[in-house]
């Protein structure tokens, strides 16, 4: 029946060759759980290095091989995708949860019988989930605060998440509007190769690549009306082929003139617009000019002589945001202008870096458009902070729409198992079994947080069981190695990252439990029929 060059495992090594390789990637990904988890260097083929402990940027850059682990990391990644956060929990699980079946399954215990085992202790734990999680009201900044501080020292050095953590629960209460789900597009993550990383901050504006392209321009505005505009400002050739003919060098320069009074028409009315608006009490006010289209050197000059601060080619998803931070409407004509379209910044100014130019719009009254700057000494660090500010931001959002958080440093694990081991009283049958593995898996991620610490992982479970025994929530202090309350030291996590995490993990292990052939499809093998013996 089967091509006899075709790759075919049998039961108990094809479920032996999935259990090795789920213990496998989670002894790859172990050491980075955590705050005080440790960071890989990812090497590319053209040499290029990538720092990084975030489970989801190792799984998507590691080339993973073996199908079984490859399918984890994929379900490890979509979590990410989802949750933003979570992704080396689920492999830490995973793994432990196959090694736990591993016991019964070489005692003779059917996987079947251990899946149903693993089904029941899920519902129970999510059951259990909605009772453990810490429902709020009202999310206030301090608790957003601690959910980002907690997300942001799993990715990056303690001193960098401080910095962080205020720039990310301050830019999602800026785009956050009563009654509309959060958009973090409206978040701009702009990237500066300058000074020391703890420098990176929050713009309450926006932060353009490019700057004014005229010396005389002011390279600072201050209280500065904002004019957005789509409008070209550059003399354009005709589309179809055409030839002057003249005999007297005024003609010539009549015909030049009259080419030039179309796009000094447009200049003479944004000046005329800037000079009725810039007087009386606003006299002192700024007048800056965003631009989508080009401006030529002469319109420039013109524009530079009247003190106003242009700007060309700036890139459509800029103009969509400057409308959203700075208010006023983008005009598509200079024909109408009219001093409701204006949009306001109290600052405007220009920073140059090297032969790189930047422009900040900030100070802007009510921005549902911000920019987190991110400052590094180097392109690889840059990258770090980039993808944990976007883990930092999701982590956010989550709490704030969730309305409810969940009690870090392996609280929830811990008070979990000890939940099914009494739940297993309840559970008739040998499905009794599945729960008790399921729970014993739980203790995976107090463990390995605590030997990350450079604690003893036995000493640790035994004084969190027996600190919950008497009822506390507690989770491990990994400073000292002793056990902690997770509500007075503000380490919270997501409950939805934690719903998510329980429901894919049982899934993923109970079906490579279940997987008693593993054969290479395809017409031909790799093996010639020479290996065959």
């Amino acid at each position: 029946m089967i091509n006899p060059n075709s790759d075919v495992a049998r039961r108990g090594q094809a479920l032996q060759m999935n259990i090795t390789a789920a213990i496998g990637l989670q002894d790859v990904l172990r050491s980075n759980l955590g705050p005080r988890g440790t960071i890989k260097m990812l090497v590319d083929g053209a040499g290029a290095i990538k720092l990084t402990k975030d489970g989801k940027v190792l799984l998507s850059e590691m080339q993973i091989q073996h199908p079984t682990a490859a399918m984890i990391a994929k379900a490890a990644t979509a979590q990410d995708e989802i949750t933003g956060d979570g992704t080396t929990s689920i492999v830490l699980l995973v793994g432990e949860l196959l090694k736990q079946a591993e016991r019964y399954v070489s005692e003779g215990l059917h996987p079947r019988v251990i899946t149903e085992g693993y089904d029941l202790a899920k519902k129970e734990s999510l059951k259990f989930l909605e009772d453990f999680k810490t429902p709020k009201e009202e999310v206030d900044r301090e608790l957003l605060v601690s959910v980002a501080r907690t997300s942001l020292r799993t990715k990056v050095h303690r001193a960098l998440a401080d910095t962080l953590t205020e720039a990310v629960v301050d830019s999602v209460l800026a785009i956050q509007r009563e009654g509309q789900p959060i958009d973090l597009h409206m978040v701009e993550i702009m990237k500066m190769q300058h000074r020391s990383e703890t420098e990176s901050r929050l713009v309450r504006g926006l932060v353009l690549d490019h700057g004014a392209r005229h010396p005389d321009m002011p390279k600072k505005v201050t209280d500065a009306f904002i004019l957005t505009l789509n409008v070209s400002l550059e003399y354009e050739k005709s589309e179809i082929n055409s030839g002057f003919f003249y005999s007297t060098p005024e003609q010539r320069e009549k015909l030049v003139e009259s080419e030039r009074k179309h796009v000094d028409d447009k200049i003479r009315k944004i000046v005329e617009f800037k000079n009725t608006v810039c007087t009386g009490e606003n006299a002192n006010k700024g007048f800056v000019i965003i631009n989508q289209k080009g401006i030529d050197p002469l319109s420039l000059d013109i524009l530079a002589k009247h003190n106003i601060f242009a700007l060309r080619r700036a890139k459509r998803r800029n103009m969509e945001r400057l409308q959203l931070a700075c208010g006023g409407v983008a005009q598509n004509s200079v024909d109408d202008l009219s001093p409701e379209v204006l949009g306001y910044a109290g600052l405007v100014y220009e920073h140059v870096l090297g032969e790189e130019k930047y422009t900040f719009v900030e100070d802007v009254k009510d921005p549902y458009s911000v920019t987190i700057l991110i400052k590094g000494p180097n392109p690889h660090t840059i990258a770090q902070i980039n993808d944990a500010v976007r883990d930092g931001l999701r982590a956010v959002k989550n709490a704030a729409e969730d309305k409810s958080v969940v009690a870090g440093g392996g609280a929830f694990e811990v008070a979990c198992s000890q939940h099914l081991v009494e739940f297993k009283k309840t559970v008739k049958g040998r499905a009794k079994m599945g729960v008790q593995a399921f729970a014993d898996a739980l203790l995976v991620i107090p463990k390995v947080l605590a030997q990350n610490a450079g604690f003893d992982a036995q000493d640790v479970i035994v004084a969190l069981q027996e600190e919950h025994q008497d009822g506390h929530i507690v989770g491990v202090d990994l400073k000292t190695g002793e056990t902690m309350d997770p509500k007075i030291d503000g380490v919270w996590n997501n409950y939805r990252v934690h719903r998510h995490m329980l429901h894919s993990c049982s899934v993923i292990a109970s079906n490579l439990l279940l997987v008693d052939e593993m054969m290479r499809a395809g017409r031909t093998s790799l093996k010639g029929p020479d290996h065959m013996a």
